[in-house]
Parts: structure tokens; C-alpha cells; sequence
């Protein structure tokens, strides 16, 4: 028995005049409140503290800081290269646990960002700044070097070269974001070439649809809505030019008409144009990338385009999904509709910033989804251990079309996947908590209102 029950019972007991000779005697409807015994909860009920949440930010922060180093080697003699003149075909980031620049650090990046306007911690900001100027200042060298020699090494190759959605993105998408805060680092030629990449170059189905020719010809991803709208949202929002916008828009429309199960309200995971049948697997952290999108497009996205209420009841019937199908811990499974499947991490911090977010701008109702928001926070905090790192964040996922594929995908704590959404949870939590009051009101966690 918890200490916290024993002393509730010691007080149900003295309200109900026992004496300590009758302390044995059987707890009835009769002679016990039953309704204030507390249950076994696996994770922390109710509202989190500011403090709590700001402890688990610091604790990432620090272990990322340590080992995500914004600094060039020599590859050979490991030494700090700090003259850019010293740049060679021997120079690589320092080595680190994470990559500094993938799609997952894109949005590590963004999460950075955003707990440092959460927090007014600069030192959020200043780990996204240092990088992206990093990566700024050696691109006019290993752009010269490219031209002259196509195979040349170079330690941002991806950003120079894009060849995936994954390679642009989420990192182009945090990029314009710095930007817009005023970062002073030269960011433009490479959002530039990312936005290039993405709007004439990755491959379209003849609609206009992004797709891949993997694992097979003409297949759609749901994680490439996130490898491409925010970025075209901020994008548009950056220039002020409507085409940005448009695009995004249509991808939304022409992936959801396709991959959404209007009944579950997810999305399954892959499309392929030659399957008569398409198999649904609905999987987390998928489902993730796209309410993410969806937030994030409605956040820079005109109130007066034409898209714009679609959009806003595509989030809305997601959301309900979603939370339809929250596990009792606060988790999501891996498989969202299989309950079988294992509870993962980086899904459930995706869902937690997303409707969070959606609820501290008045996309969705925050009497209904709010306590669903903290109890999937409180799930991610306890999956934060005390070096800082994520555990419980399922690894690099490509498609399947059969069960086992997602059922026994590993989880390790360098998934890089983990790390920003858990920045972006704890950071749109703490504006939940400054913006809206919670009770307990009967047991169960409730969002006050002002009525």
C-alpha cells in the first residue's frame, strides 16, 4: 500500500470515528467513502506541475547539448577545426550520438525553438542557432567544392544534394522558423535549395500527389505530408507567395482522400497505385507526422484560403480519432488500433504537442481533449530518464504490409525520432498550463472554465 493510500485510509478511518481497536474492520459502501479510494494508476494522474515539466526540458536539453557537439573535425587527427579557411575533404562534424543534420534533428531543432519562447530560456534557442549557423557558414564552401567535383565529401552533403523528402523538410521547415525569429546566420540559399528540391524535383504521381518508387513504383507516405508541408507553410508564410500554400493544401487533400479511414479516423501508413487492395496499417508514428502537419499548416495558413476550414475539420476528425484510441497508461500503441502492439513513445509525444497545440489555438475543444493532452504528457515524462535520454521510441521505420513488420519494429534510446517531440510536448504543455486551470473534480482530472 502506498503511503499516499495509507493516508487516506488513516483519514477515511478518523472521519468515521474508528477507534484503533477497530481499524480491521471490513471497508463497506456503509462506512467508507469508496469513491475517494485512489486507483493503481501505471502513470501519473492529474495536472502536472510547470516545475515538472521544466525538469524534464532541462534534463533532454543537457544530454543533447553534450552529445550533439556544433563543432568540425579533422576526421583523421580529430582535431577542432575553428578557421573555415581549414575546411577540406577530411572534415566532419564532431562525433555526436545524433546526427545534426537528419529529418528527426529538424525537428529537434524546432522543439528547441519552441521551449525556448515556452521556457524564455535562451539556451533552447542558442542550440538551434549554433547548429543551423554551423551548417550556414561552411555551405558556400561545399557548394564551390560540389560544382567542381559531384562526388566530392562533403559533412552536409543532404543539405546540398537533397535526394529524399526526408533529406529536405522538416530541417527546411526549422530553418525558415530561425529565420523568422532572426537568427543572424545565412540561412536563405539553403532554404532555398531545400524548397527547390521539394517543389520541382522529389517525384510526384501524376496528380501532383509526392510519392516514392519504393518499396514500390508509385507509393505514398503518410510521413512524407511532414517531410513537405510545414516546410511549404512556412515557406509561404516567409515570402508572403500563395503557390506555397496551394501545394500544401493539395497535399493534405490528395493524401487524406486517400489514406484516411473516415470511420477509425486514421490514416494507414502507405498507398501504392497498383494494389487493388490497400492494407491498413495504422501506425503511430505516422499518424504522428500527419496531425503534426496538420497543426503546423494551419499555423501560418491564411484564414481566408480557400482551404483553410477543410483543413481545420480534417484536424478536428483526426483528433477524435486519435484520442478514441489512447491507451489507459496515456500511451498509443504502435499499431494505433491494435492493442497488442507495444506502447511507444514518440508517437504518443507527437499526439501530446499536436492536440495541445490544437487546443491553446482553438482548433478543438479543450473541455474534451485537454485531460487526454496531460495524461499523455505525464506518460512521456516518465519515459525521460535521468541522463536526458528517450526510451521507448521505436527505431526507423519503413512500410510493410504485414503485421509482424510493425509489432516487432526494436525501440532504443539513439532513435533520434524521439527527441524533439518530447521538447514540443513539454514546451506546448507548459502553454496549456499557463493559458488553462485544471481540478480534480470527483477524481478525474478537469479543465476549468471561466463560465
Amino acid at each position: 500500500m502506498t503511503i499516499y493510500k495509507k493516508l487516506l485510509l488513516c483519514t477515511i478511518l478518523f472521519a468515521s470515528g474508528w477507534s484503533s481497536t477497530a481499524q480491521q474492520q471490513t471497508i463497506t459502501d456503509t462506512n467508507t467513502p469508496l469513491h475517494l479510494l485512489q486507483p493503481d494508476y501505471p502513470t501519473p494522474y492529474g495536472k502536472p506541475g510547470a516545475d515538472d515539466v521544466l525538469k524534464v526540458l532541462d534534463r533532454v536539453y543537457t544530454y543533447l547539448n553534450a552529445v550533439t557537439p556544433a563543432k568540425l573535425v579533422n576526421s583523421k587527427t580529430q582535431k577542432e577545426i575553428t578557421n573555415l579557411k581549414q575546411l577540406d575533404k577530411n572534415t566532419v562534424f564532431a562525433p555526436g550520438d545524433f546526427r545534426l543534420t537528419s529529418y528527426e534533428w529538424g525537428v529537434t531543432y524546432a522543439g528547441m525553438l519552441l521551449a525556448g519562447e515556452a521556457t524564455g530560456d535562451k539556451k533552447y534557442t542558442e542550440y538551434t542557432y549554433k547548429r543551423l549557423k554551423l551548417i550556414a557558414d561552411i555551405a558556400p564552401h561545399y557548394r564551390k567544392q560540389l560544382k567542381k567535383d559531384p562526388q566530392s565529401a562533403s559533412p552536409i552533403r543532404s543539405v546540398l544534394d537533397p535526394h529524399a523528402l526526408d533529406d529536405a523538410g522538416a530541417i527546411c521547415a526549422a530553418m525558415i522558423k530561425a529565420r523568422r525569429k532572426g537568427i543572424k546566420a545565412d540561412l536563405d540559399p539553403v532554404i532555398d535549395n531545400y524548397i527547390n528540391y521539394i517543389s520541382t524535383k522529389e517525384f510526384r504521381l501524376q496528380d501532383g500527389t509526392l510519392a516514392r518508387n519504393r518499396p514500390q513504383p508509385n507509393t505514398i507516405w503518410l510521413d512524407d505530408l511532414f517531410m513537405s508541408v510545414p516546410a511549404l507553410a512556412q515557406m509561404g508564410k516567409f515570402t508572403g507567395e500563395k503557390k506555397y500554400f496551394d501545394d500544401a493544401v493539395k497535399q493534405v487533400l490528395q493524401f487524406s482522400e486517400r489514406m484516411f479511414n473516415k470511420e477509425k479516423r486514421l490514416y494507414m501508413h502507405g498507398w501504392v497505385e497498383a494494389m487493388e487492395v490497400h492494407p491498413q496499417f495504422h501506425w503511430g508514428r505516422a499518424n504522428g507526422w500527419a496531425i503534426m502537419t496538420l497543426v503546423e499548416l494551419l499555423d501560418v495558413l491564411p484564414e481566408e484560403h480557400e482551404g483553410y476550414k477543410t483543413i481545420l475539420h480534417q484536424l478536428q476528425a483526426h483528433v477524435k480519432g486519435l484520442v478514441s484510441y489512447q491507451d489507459g497508461t496515456g500511451f498509443w500503441h504502435q499499431l494505433l488500433d491494435r492493442p497488442d502492439t507495444y506502447l511507444e513513445t514518440s508517437a504518443t509525444a507527437i499526439y501530446t504537442y499536436s492536440i495541445a497545440r490544437a487546443i491553446n489555438k482553438g482548433y478543438v475543444d479543450k473541455l474534451a481533449y485537454a485531460p487526454a493532452v496531460l495524461l499523455g504528457w505525464n506518460a512521456v515524462a516518465t519515459k525521460v530518464n535521468e541522463k536526458g535520454q528517450v526510451e521507448g521510441t521505436c527505431v526507423g521505420t519503413g512500410m510493410g504490409f504485414d503485421p509482424a513488420f510493425y509489432y516487432y519494429r526494436p525501440v532504443n534510446v539513439y532513435a533520434a525520432h524521439g527527441y524533439g517531440p518530447v521538447l514540443l510536448a513539454g514546451a506546448e504543455v507548459l502553454n496549456m498550463l499557463e493559458k488553462h486551470r485544471f481540478e480534480i473534480n470527483d477524481s478525474s482530472l478537469q479543465l476549468l472554465t471561466d463560465e
